[in-house]
């Protein structure tokens, strides 16, 4: 298969609602931080021509803001009391502060593959000038809760926010998802460009990342839901990826895989620079 740039790059080296607690905001501007996936074969060899190298700026994307929130958190499972507090969620309902993630069979953790991932996809950006935002940076703390999550994007007035998991649904399903709110604290116009986001997400998924669409949920590798707080919560265009379902032993194979994780990665961060690109003509 041929390598995008973003792709290269990847394998040459190895994230409130808009009335949030103070709390979440403090948390939030103090860089408080926390995070969901699918295999099968690679639907397309074609990079994607609008992504430019990934090793050298480019002016369109000087300036932009990328929140990465990288689901869930290595330290929740032995802080249960802390991370079933409610929080809000968006539109007066309330729901657990973050949850422990799921993990495959062999024990690989959900939470070390979203931060991994997400680590990769911020090296990706920087090498483009775009400034990245992490809503956490290790695997051994608690949280962020989700709220906070949305905040820390919210608070940065980022140009676009990714939250990134895997999936753990039954091992005959396999595939990616692109999940974005159906409605957010941030508006119409706000649900517009996530939507616009979600599109150009799934694009570079389907070129690069080697899972197929979702077989189990959603439609078409897309899906809408109203009880994602990270994503009721945001005033800014903001998405969440399945990337993969850490059951099924295809998806798990890719995910576990240093190569497969930098073609998530690559397609992640291609998918941003598209969406970012486009918001720039």
């Amino acid at each position: 298969m041929a390598l995008t740039s973003c792709q290269a790059t990847a394998s040459a080296n190895t994230a409130s609602e808009a009335s949030a607690t103070a709390a979440a905001s403090a948390a939030a501007s103090a860089g408080a931080t926390t995070g969901t996936g699918t295999t099968a074969t690679s639907t397309s060899a074609s990079p994607k021509a609008a992504v430019a190298s990934a090793s050298s700026a480019s002016p369109t994307l000087s300036g932009k803001t990328v929140v990465l929130d990288p689901g869930h958190n290595g330290g929740d499972e032995s802080h249960t009391a802390q991370i079933n507090q409610l929080v809000p969620m968006g539109f007066g309902k309330y729901k657990t502060c973050d949850t422990t993630g799921t993990n495959a069979d062999d024990g690989y953790a959900e939470h070390q593959f979203n931060l991994q991932v997400a680590t990769s996809v911020e090296n990706l950006l920087e090498q483009r000038g775009i400034k990245v935002i992490m809503t956490r940076t290790n695997d051994t703390g608690v949280g962020p809760c989700v709220d906070v999550r949305a905040a820390i994007g919210n608070n940065a007035h980022a140009d676009a926010a990714v939250s990134i998991h895997g999936d753990g649904f039954d091992a005959s399903g396999h595939g990616f998802q692109i999940i974005q709110a159906a409605k957010s604290v941030g508006g119409t116009a706000n649900d517009a460009r996530s939507n616009t986001l979600s599109e150009a997400m799934h694009t570079t998924f389907l070129s690069e990342s080697g899972l197929t669409p979702s077989t189990y949920i959603g439609t078409d590798g897309y899906e809408v839901r109203s009880d994602l707080a990270g994503l009721n919560l945001s005033t800014v265009p903001k998405v969440l990826v399945e990337c993969g379902n850490m059951k099924n032993p295809g998806d798990v194979a890719l995910m576990e895989s240093p190569a497969g994780r930098d073609r998530i990665a690559s397609a992640i961060a291609d998918g941003i620079i598209a969406f970012l690109e486009q918001g720039s003509k």
